[in-house]
């Protein structure tokens, strides 16, 4: 974990791989995922666990599941809870669904869904968890997305934010040169900076961490609605 300071001196890169294109980048993806997720996600996104605090008995929602590595480590905490996940692409949420199939008894759904229009209630939601989804998402669109986040969360909700941030050792930005070679081969995702975003829209930001594996840069944001 590193607190330093912001990669300000190079150009911010923006998505260039469709949200269209999305579904069937990951449907191809989906068989290899979960030894990439190992090989440079698995701190961060259990570090953003750790940090959600679930209580039992929750209301949670989870945007863009992928193949369910958060997602099942989320029932086993709130397993009396609500428990969504959502995610754009069928081949995804197929291993997910295998890798719940022994959560018995547990409340959860997982269903095609998209993170502009959330299937849930206004004001519904206790933790909402988002892992490796906005650097797909283009800077334009970013702020129609925290709005719906913000919508379906409860007053003083939890947002449980991971994402691919911005490196910040020399090499750490092979990933920002592969990007720009061929963006299909880093999934579509880009590093990218959230918190000032996050404050724009209504959030709190609480807890703010960079996290390296494998040379791969996360951030894990925790931000709390805004009355």
């Amino acid at each position: 974990m590193n607190q330093g300071n912001e990669p300000h001196s190079r150009p911010e890169l923006d998505a260039t791989v469709s949200q269209d294109e999305i579904p069937q980048v990951y449907d191809k993806l989906a068989s290899v995922y979960d030894i990439w997720g190992w090989l440079t996600e698995s701190r961060a996104r259990a570090r953003a666990i750790e940090l959600a605090a679930i209580e039992d008995g929750q209301a949670i929602l989870e945007v863009a599941v992928g193949t369910g590595l958060a997602f099942q480590e989320i029932v086993k905490r709130n397993s009396h809870g609500q428990n969504l996940g959502i995610d754009l692409s069928a081949g995804m949420l197929a291993k997910a669904r295998s890798r719940m199939s022994t959560s018995s008894g547990a409340d959860y759904r997982l269903e095609v869904g998209t993170a502009f229009d959330l299937p849930a209630r206004s004001d519904s939601i206790d933790i909402l968890v988002n892992n490796y989804m906005f650097d797909l998402i283009p800077d334009a669109d970013m702020g129609r997305v925290l709005d719906e986040f913000r919508r379906v969360l409860k007053a003083g909700g939890r947002l449980i934010l991971v994402n691919m941030a911005r490196g910040r050792s020399a090499a750490s930005r092979i990933y920002e040169h592969i990007y720009r070679i061929s963006p299909k081969a880093m999934g579509g995702c880009r590093g990218v900076q959230m918190a000032d975003r996050l404050r724009q829209h209504g959030f709190a930001v609480e807890v703010r961490e960079y996290h390296q594996q494998f040379l791969f840069p996360s951030e894990v944001i925790v931000a709390r609605k805004d009355a």
